[in-house]
């Protein structure tokens, strides 16, 4: 399966894979506007075995055979306060 991965000018590590290059109109409007502009990053073919850093190949695939378009969320931080910093205090 090919897709074709962009990233959103205005939210910084999101990213949209599309089934179709360009297919922006498989995007909801309400998305679209919260993307902004988007910018083409690469192209790549998605089999069941390709790893990808950041997602599951497999719920890709079924999101781009579904919907036509995967939307890739920046990976939340978690909150430094509540780590273990190994102190007594």
């Amino acid at each position: 399966m090919q897709a074709y991965v962009y990233k959103s000018l205005r939210k910084a590590d999101t990213y949209v894979y599309l089934a179709k290059r360009d297919d922006f109109a498989r995007l909801p409007e309400p998305l679209r506007s919260q993307l902004g502009a988007m910018q083409f990053v690469l192209e790549l073919v998605l089999t069941p075995e390709r790893k990808l850093a950041r997602g599951d190949v497999a719920v890709v695939r079924e999101n781009l055979s579904a919907r036509g378009f995967h939307l890739q969320f920046p990976p939340t931080q978690a909150d430094p306060m509540t780590e273990d910093w190994g102190t007594d205090a």
